[in-house]
This record gives structure tokens, C-alpha cells and sequence, in this order.
């Protein structure tokens, strides 16, 4: 069995190959009457799309979404709502010279052993061309959030490239749109992007470590044991191509702390509860405490390289291989859009959860 869907409620089921005619997305359980149309999903998938400079995929696909159901006079019916983008730009034969050699760090060999079948052009299913489908149907999640939870901001930003991390003191977040690399300080953006283009002109390849933030994210989503919505959102981006770490908050960090340094001391601000500090990220037994909710993803390097490296062929012969074609040299890039439309899916999911369950019977501290 392939399991090809994610979610609760809120169900995301993707479909489609690297180098097929298409993929795309089913989404069921979108709330009736979210005003939506391909303009606005656009808009996210434009921030994901390929070769928009020279730190990305040189492969020019213009992810052109089109909702062929489940939408009518802009608003969802609360019907499965079909997306669909076209591929136009394969070249199935960049990767002829491969169809019988399994790269180093790449799915194919794992997918040849579980299916049998290899579909060597640029992955197949296990291509991170199918996060595109994603995006999109994270552009709907967001539709939704919107209007059935007005203020939640979702925002993603690289703070790590190999080893050359951001500094904190220089966060600025409207430095994440100014850059090739949604990067939050100016100056690391400088610095990687020499970095990065003497490794993509080299033929080598990096990895990075992706942040994503929802703000302003009510209260008790979540529920305490199989429910949990850090368990949700790290199965999330742990699904996504090439990611290999993900941490909630202090994460892997909060061993190190005490119990007193880990512990976000508690007051009561005018509108309810505040905190000193925010190690849990948001999360606290596996429910949103209405804090920032913050998830790192840590992304590894692109495995198709030009440096040539040691494998086996289909015959189990011993060789070496150089993957041609056009990839990215740090694909922890384009990770950052689809780390947020993972985000979108798994709030949406649990806002309808929440809403199902306890509707308005929430506990209200203070009044």
C-alpha cells in the first residue's frame, strides 16, 4: 500500500511524477464557502517554482495551477476541490545516462527494492517536484485559516547553510522576501551567496536548515497522546524530499537546559496568559498554548551531483556515477515555501479537529 495522503479532516492526497504530464492535488474536507481562486494559490506556488535564479534548478516550469472541481463562483463547495499543474518542461533524456545506475543519497535505489520498478527520470514519485502539489493545496489551507481563524501568519526563512548559520541580532523579517534564500539577516544572504555559488560552480551541493513559524495561532489545538500537534507537524516535514531532522522549539537544544531554564514561566497579560519565553515552541503536551509555534527542519544536501562518487548498477556491478541535468544546489531553497504550506495543512486540520470536538467549551483562565 502507498500512502499517498495526509491529514485528518482537512485530507490532502497528492498525485502525479516528475516527468509525467502532470500532478496535482485532491483535497477533501475544505470547508464551504472559503473564497478562493487560482490567483491566490498562484501566489504561493510562484514562491516554490524552479529556476527563478541561478542558486535554484535551472528547470523552467511556470507551475501553472488549475481547480477543476470543488470551487464555483470563486468560493469552495465543501466538495473534494481537484488541483492540477502541467509539467512543460522535462527532459526525460538528461537522465538516460543513469536508468541503470542508482545515485548515492537518492530514493531510487529504496524504491527499486520496495516496487521492483524504477522510474529514473529525475525520481519519478520521489522527486521533490511533487511538493508543488503542496504548495498548492497549502495556498487553499490558508484560504481557510483565514477565514475561519483571521490573524494566524504562517512564515518560513532558511537560518542555516551548511555550516553558516544566521545571526539571531540581525533578524529582520522584512530582509526574508529581499533575498534569493528567504533569509532573515542581510548579511548571511551575502556571505551564502558566495558560499553557494562557488559549490554550484564547483558541482557540489549543501544542505540547510529551514524555520517555520505560525503566529498568533489560538490555544488548544491538538490533543494530549496520538493527537499531538507537534507529532503532526514533524511527521509533516519529516515527508518532505531530502528533509532528515525536525525539532519543535529548543528541540534537540533543550537537553542541555536545566529544568528551570526549559520551564516558560507563566503570567496574566490583559488578554489572558503570557510567557517569559517560548523553548516549547508553541507546544505544551501536544496542544498549542497560543504562543508562536516554531518548527526546524534540517534539509540534506542535493544528492544528484556532478562530483563523481562510487555505486552499483541494476546487475549489481560496481561503478561510478555523475548526475547531469539540472538540479539545485541547496535544496533547502525551495523547502522554505513548502515548509510553510505543511504548516497551513496540519493547522487547518486541527482548528476543524478542535472545532469538532470542543467547539466553544475551552477552559478560560481569568475571567
Amino acid at each position: 500500500m502507498s500512502l499517498n495522503t495526509f491529514g485528518h479532516l482537512f485530507r490532502v492526497t497528492t498525485w502525479g511524477e516528475s516527468h509525467g504530464p502532470a500532478l496535482g492535488a485532491t483535497v477533501d474536507g475544505v470547508p464551504p464557502g472559503v473564497e478562493i481562486d487560482e490567483a491566490q494559490l498562484q501566489h504561493w506556488l510562484d514562491k516554490r517554482k524552479p529556476g527563478q535564479n541561478k542558486f535554484t534548478t535551472q528547470r523552467r516550469e511556470p507551475d501553472a495551477v488549475r481547480i477543476l472541481s470543488g470551487v464555483f463562483d470563486g468560493r469552495t463547495t465543501g466538495t473534494s476541490v481537484q488541483l492540477m499543474i502541467e509539467n512543460t518542461d522535462q527532459r526525460s533524456k538528461d537522465y538516460s545516462e543513469i536508468a541503470q545506475k542508482f545515485r548515492p543519497g537518492h530514493a531510487d535505489i529504496t524504491y527499486f527494492q520496495k516496487y521492483g520498478l524504477r522510474d529514473y527520470r529525475g525520481g519519478g514519485r520521489s522527486s521533490a517536484r511533487e511538493t508543488a502539489a503542496r504548495v498548492a493545496a497549502g495556498g487553499l489551507a490558508r484560504a481557510a485559516l483565514s477565514a475561519l481563524a483571521p490573524g494566524i501568519e504562517i512564515r518560513g526563512y532558511m537560518v542555516q547553510m551548511g555550516t553558516h548559520a544566521i545571526d539571531r541580532a540581525r533578524f529582520d523579517d522584512a530582509q526574508i522576501d529581499a533575498n534569493p534564500f528567504w533569509c532573515p539577516d542581510a548579511k548571511a544572504a551575502e556571505d551564502w551567496a558566495i558560499y553557494l555559488d562557488d559549490l554550484r560552480k564547483s558541482g557540489e551541493s549543501v544542505g540547510a536548515v529551514v524555520e517555520v513559524v505560525a503566529r498568533r495561532a489560538p490555544a488548544g489545538l491538538g490533543a494530549p497522546i496520538y493527537g499531538k500537534l507537534d507529532t503532526d507537524l514533524a511527521a509533516a516535514m519529516m515527508s518532505i524530499n531530502a528533509v532528515k531532522g525536525v525539532e519543535i522549539g529548543e528541540g534537540m537544544a533543550s537537553a542541555a537546559l536545566t529544568g528551570s531554564q526549559n520551564a516558560d514561566e507563566i503570567y496574566m497579560g490583559e488578554d489572558g496568559p503570557v510567557y517569559s519565553s517560548n523553548h516549547a515552541g508553541g507546544i505544551l503536551g501536544g496542544i498549542s498554548t497560543g504562543q508562536e509555534i516554531v518548527v526546524r527542519f534540517a534539509v540534506k544536501p542535493t544528492s544528484s551531483i556532478l562530483t563523481p562518487r562510487k555505486t552499483i548498477t541494476l546487475t549489481g556491478e560496481e561503478t561510478e556515477i555523475v548526475t547531469k541535468g539540472r538540479h539545485d544546489p541547496c535544496v533547502g531553497i525551495r523547502a522554505v515555501p513548502v515548509g510553510e504550506a505543511m504548516m497551513a495543512c496540519v493547522l487547518l486540520d486541527h482548528l476543524l479537529l478542535h472545532r469538532g470536538q470542543v467547539g466553544d467549551a475551552g477552559g478560560r483562565i481569568g475571567g
